[in-house]
Protein backbone atom coordinates (compact mmCIF):
# COMPACT_ATOMS: atom_id res chain seq x y z
CA UNK A 1 0.00 0.00 0.00
CA UNK A 2 1.16 3.53 -0.87
CA UNK A 3 2.26 5.51 1.50
CA UNK A 4 1.82 9.70 1.51
CA UNK A 5 4.56 11.45 3.22
CA UNK A 6 4.75 15.40 3.88
CA UNK A 7 7.96 16.80 3.45
CA UNK A 8 8.04 20.41 5.92
CA UNK A 9 11.15 21.52 4.88
CA UNK A 10 12.01 25.28 4.13
CA UNK A 11 15.28 24.64 1.95
CA UNK A 12 14.53 24.71 -1.30
CA UNK A 13 17.42 22.54 -2.05
CA UNK A 14 17.21 20.01 0.54
CA UNK A 15 13.23 19.64 0.12
CA UNK A 16 14.15 19.05 -3.62
CA UNK A 17 16.35 16.34 -2.33
CA UNK A 18 14.37 14.82 0.20
CA UNK A 19 11.38 14.55 -1.88
CA UNK A 20 12.89 13.09 -5.40
CA UNK A 21 14.61 10.72 -2.95
CA UNK A 22 10.74 9.33 -1.94
CA UNK A 23 9.17 9.50 -4.86
CA UNK A 24 12.17 7.29 -5.90
CA UNK A 25 11.31 5.30 -3.44
CA UNK A 26 7.79 4.39 -4.33
CA UNK A 27 6.31 7.13 -1.81
CA UNK A 28 3.10 9.77 -2.92
CA UNK A 29 5.11 12.99 -1.73
CA UNK A 30 3.48 16.19 -0.44
CA UNK A 31 5.83 19.52 0.19
CA UNK A 32 5.18 22.40 2.68
CA UNK A 33 7.56 25.16 3.57
CA UNK A 34 6.62 26.10 6.93
CA UNK A 35 3.95 25.10 9.24
CA UNK A 36 0.79 26.73 7.95
CA UNK A 37 1.31 25.60 4.69
CA UNK A 38 1.89 21.90 5.99
CA UNK A 39 -1.63 22.25 7.95
CA UNK A 40 -3.58 23.13 4.83
CA UNK A 41 -1.71 19.87 3.58
CA UNK A 42 -2.73 17.79 6.47
CA UNK A 43 -5.98 19.36 6.34
CA UNK A 44 -7.11 17.99 2.86
CA UNK A 45 -5.94 14.50 4.04
CA UNK A 46 -4.11 13.09 6.74
CA UNK A 47 -0.10 11.94 5.43
CA UNK A 48 1.27 8.41 6.29
CA UNK A 49 4.10 10.48 7.98
CA UNK A 50 5.57 13.78 8.27
CA UNK A 51 9.38 14.61 7.67
CA UNK A 52 9.43 17.77 9.81
CA UNK A 53 12.65 20.55 9.88
CA UNK A 54 13.01 21.88 13.58
CA UNK A 55 13.90 25.26 12.21
CA UNK A 56 10.96 26.69 10.13
CA UNK A 57 9.80 30.34 9.45
CA UNK A 58 7.07 31.22 11.25
CA UNK A 59 6.18 28.73 13.72
CA UNK A 60 8.88 25.98 14.40
CA UNK A 61 9.06 22.54 13.61
CA UNK A 62 8.99 21.78 17.22
CA UNK A 63 5.63 23.84 17.94
CA UNK A 64 4.06 22.17 14.71
CA UNK A 65 4.98 19.10 16.20
CA UNK A 66 3.56 19.80 19.14
CA UNK A 67 0.11 20.78 17.51
CA UNK A 68 -0.17 17.82 15.90
CA UNK A 69 0.18 16.02 18.72
CA UNK A 70 -2.45 17.82 20.72
CA UNK A 71 -5.25 17.39 18.47
CA UNK A 72 -7.27 14.42 18.21
CA UNK A 73 -7.15 13.46 14.43
CA UNK A 74 -3.68 14.35 14.04
CA UNK A 75 -2.07 12.92 17.26
CA UNK A 76 -0.92 9.02 16.11
CA UNK A 77 0.54 10.64 12.77
CA UNK A 78 3.76 9.34 12.90
CA UNK A 79 6.71 12.20 13.19
CA UNK A 80 10.01 11.96 11.99
CA UNK A 81 11.88 15.30 12.68
CA UNK A 82 15.24 16.86 10.56
CA UNK A 83 17.40 19.26 11.71
CA UNK A 84 21.21 20.26 12.09
CA UNK A 85 21.18 20.30 15.78
CA UNK A 86 23.49 17.28 16.88
CA UNK A 87 23.57 17.55 20.46
CA UNK A 88 22.22 14.78 23.18
CA UNK A 89 19.65 17.33 24.63
CA UNK A 90 18.00 18.56 21.61
CA UNK A 91 17.19 14.51 20.42
CA UNK A 92 15.72 14.09 23.70
CA UNK A 93 14.01 17.47 23.53
CA UNK A 94 12.60 15.68 19.75
CA UNK A 95 11.55 12.63 20.85
CA UNK A 96 9.83 13.95 24.58
CA UNK A 97 7.32 16.23 22.27
CA UNK A 98 6.25 12.77 20.21
CA UNK A 99 8.45 12.50 17.25
CA UNK A 100 9.19 9.34 16.61
CA UNK A 101 12.50 9.69 15.29
CA UNK A 102 14.87 12.37 14.83
CA UNK A 103 17.67 12.61 11.82
CA UNK A 104 20.56 14.93 11.91
CA UNK A 105 21.88 17.11 9.00
CA UNK A 106 23.54 15.87 6.48
CA UNK A 107 21.83 12.26 5.79
CA UNK A 108 22.48 9.94 3.15
CA UNK A 109 18.92 9.61 1.30
CA UNK A 110 19.48 5.68 1.45
CA UNK A 111 19.40 6.36 5.20
CA UNK A 112 16.57 8.52 5.42
CA UNK A 113 14.53 5.58 3.35
CA UNK A 114 15.32 3.03 5.93
CA UNK A 115 14.30 5.26 8.82
CA UNK A 116 10.90 5.92 7.24
CA UNK A 117 10.78 2.29 6.73
CA UNK A 118 11.44 1.12 9.67
CA UNK A 119 8.48 3.66 11.57
CA UNK A 120 6.22 3.38 8.88
CA UNK A 121 6.08 -0.72 9.68
CA UNK A 122 6.01 0.05 13.59
CA UNK A 123 3.73 2.54 13.67
CA UNK A 124 1.30 1.50 10.54
CA UNK A 125 2.38 -2.45 9.50
CA UNK A 126 -0.57 -1.83 6.97
CA UNK A 127 1.91 0.17 4.26
CA UNK A 128 4.38 -2.42 4.71
CA UNK A 129 5.25 -4.87 1.94
CA UNK A 130 6.10 -7.52 4.29
CA UNK A 131 4.14 -10.91 3.46
CA UNK A 132 1.16 -11.70 6.38
CA UNK A 133 0.40 -15.27 7.00
CA UNK A 134 -2.80 -15.82 9.62
CA UNK A 135 -4.70 -19.51 9.74
CA UNK A 136 -2.90 -20.57 6.68
CA UNK A 137 -4.11 -17.02 4.59
CA UNK A 138 -1.31 -15.22 2.84
CA UNK A 139 -1.39 -11.63 1.74
CA UNK A 140 1.77 -10.66 0.04
CA UNK A 141 0.97 -6.60 -0.66
CA UNK A 142 3.76 -5.96 -3.01
CA UNK A 143 2.18 -8.52 -5.50
CA UNK A 144 -1.25 -7.98 -4.62
CA UNK A 145 -1.97 -11.73 -4.27
CA UNK A 146 -3.81 -13.89 -1.96
CA UNK A 147 -3.62 -16.95 -1.56
CA UNK A 148 -4.36 -20.48 0.86
CA UNK A 149 -2.48 -23.28 -0.29
CA UNK A 150 -1.28 -21.79 -3.36
CA UNK A 151 -5.08 -21.31 -3.97
CA UNK A 152 -5.59 -17.84 -5.32
CA UNK A 153 -8.22 -15.61 -3.51
CA UNK A 154 -9.54 -13.03 -6.20
CA UNK A 155 -10.07 -9.97 -4.74
CA UNK A 156 -11.30 -6.06 -5.78
CA UNK A 157 -8.83 -3.37 -4.48
CA UNK A 158 -11.07 -2.21 -1.68
CA UNK A 159 -11.65 -6.01 -0.13
CA UNK A 160 -8.41 -6.42 -1.13
CA UNK A 161 -7.50 -2.98 1.35
CA UNK A 162 -9.71 -4.09 3.51
CA UNK A 163 -7.71 -7.77 4.33
CA UNK A 164 -4.47 -6.11 4.29
CA UNK A 165 -5.62 -3.69 7.22
CA UNK A 166 -7.20 -6.30 9.15
CA UNK A 167 -4.40 -8.63 8.63
CA UNK A 168 -2.07 -6.15 9.76
CA UNK A 169 -3.84 -5.87 13.12
CA UNK A 170 -5.30 -9.09 13.60
CA UNK A 171 -7.32 -9.68 17.13
CA UNK A 172 -7.91 -6.07 17.05
CA UNK A 173 -11.42 -5.00 17.17
CA UNK A 174 -11.99 -2.34 15.02
CA UNK A 175 -15.64 0.28 14.56
CA UNK A 176 -16.54 1.22 11.48
CA UNK A 177 -15.62 4.74 11.86
CA UNK A 178 -12.01 3.08 12.60
CA UNK A 179 -12.39 1.07 8.99
CA UNK A 180 -13.29 3.78 7.48
CA UNK A 181 -10.48 5.92 8.65
CA UNK A 182 -8.05 3.33 7.67
CA UNK A 183 -9.04 1.72 4.68
CA UNK A 184 -10.66 4.54 2.81
CA UNK A 185 -9.34 7.83 4.70
CA UNK A 186 -10.29 10.01 6.91
CA UNK A 187 -11.83 12.78 4.15
CA UNK A 188 -13.50 10.42 2.15
CA UNK A 189 -17.51 10.04 2.99
CA UNK A 190 -19.21 7.33 2.91
CA UNK A 191 -21.41 6.12 4.95
CA UNK A 192 -20.86 3.14 8.00
CA UNK A 193 -22.82 0.71 6.29
CA UNK A 194 -20.56 0.99 3.38
CA UNK A 195 -17.84 -1.08 5.65
CA UNK A 196 -20.22 -3.99 6.01
CA UNK A 197 -21.11 -4.34 2.34
CA UNK A 198 -17.31 -4.90 1.94
CA UNK A 199 -16.99 -7.28 4.78
CA UNK A 200 -19.76 -9.48 2.99
CA UNK A 201 -17.90 -9.53 -0.75
CA UNK A 202 -15.13 -10.17 1.67
CA UNK A 203 -16.76 -13.31 3.44
CA UNK A 204 -18.07 -14.19 0.12
CA UNK A 205 -14.21 -14.22 -1.39
CA UNK A 206 -12.86 -16.11 1.47
CA UNK A 207 -15.83 -18.50 1.57
CA UNK A 208 -14.07 -20.48 -1.40
CA UNK A 209 -11.12 -21.25 0.31
CA UNK A 210 -12.99 -21.93 3.91
CA UNK A 211 -11.55 -19.03 5.91
CA UNK A 212 -14.71 -16.73 5.86
CA UNK A 213 -14.58 -17.22 9.93
CA UNK A 214 -11.48 -15.22 10.18
CA UNK A 215 -13.79 -12.26 9.78
CA UNK A 216 -15.77 -12.09 12.96
CA UNK A 217 -18.33 -9.69 13.80
CA UNK A 218 -18.04 -8.28 17.80
CA UNK A 219 -21.33 -7.52 18.08
CA UNK A 220 -22.05 -3.71 19.29
CA UNK A 221 -18.49 -2.92 18.44
CA UNK A 222 -17.66 -3.94 15.37
CA UNK A 223 -14.99 -6.24 13.42
CA UNK A 224 -12.08 -8.16 13.98
CA UNK A 225 -9.52 -10.70 11.79
CA UNK A 226 -8.35 -13.54 14.38
CA UNK A 227 -7.47 -17.38 13.85
CA UNK A 228 -8.71 -17.96 17.45
CA UNK A 229 -11.77 -19.94 17.68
Amino acid sequence: MTATILVVEDEPAIQELISYSLRQAGYVVFCAEDAEQAMSVVNEALPALVLLDWMLPGMSGVEFARVLRRAARTKTIPIIMLTARAEEIDKIAGLEIGADDYITKPFSPRELIARIKAVLRRRLPEISDDMIEIGGLKLVPSTHRITVNDQEVALGPTEFRLLHFLMSHSERVHTRSQLLDGVWGDHVFVEDRTVDVHIRRLRKALEIVAKDDLIQTVRGSGYRLSDAR
